[in-house]
C-alpha cells in the first residue's frame, strides 16, 4: 500500500504506540500495522478521517441521486415482490 508512511508489526506497535501516535498526530503521517506480514490496521490523523468522511458523504449523496435520476416510478407490493421470488 503505497499510501502507507510508516508501518508497525503488532509486537512494534506494544512498544511503540507513543512513537506511533505521535508520527500521526504531529507529522500526519499514516501508519500500517501489520499481524503475521499482513497489513491489519492503519492509524490516520483525525483530519484524514474528516476528510475520509466527507468523501464517503459525497458518495452517498452522488449514489442517492443517481437512484432519484432513474426512479421511475414503479412501486410492487411485498406480495408482489414474494412472488416474483418463488416464495
Amino acid at each position: 500500500m503505497t499510501t502507507v508512511d510508516f508501518v508497525f508489526t503488532t509486537r512494534e506497535l506494544r512498544a511503540g504506540l507513543s512513537e506511533a501516535l505521535g508520527r500521526t498526530m504531529y507529522r500526519g503521517e499514516r501508519i500500517g500495522v501489520t499481524r503475521n506480514g499482513r497489513l491489519a490496521a492503519v492509524l490516520i490523523s483525525p483530519e484524514d478521517l474528516e476528510l475520509l468522511e466527507e468523501l464517503e458523504m459525497a458518495r452517498d449523496v452522488a449514489a442517492y441521486r443517481a437512484a432519484r435520476n432513474a426512479d421511475d416510478g414503479t412501486r410492487i407490493s411485498l406480495h408482489e415482490l414474494r412472488a416474483s421470488l418463488g416464495q
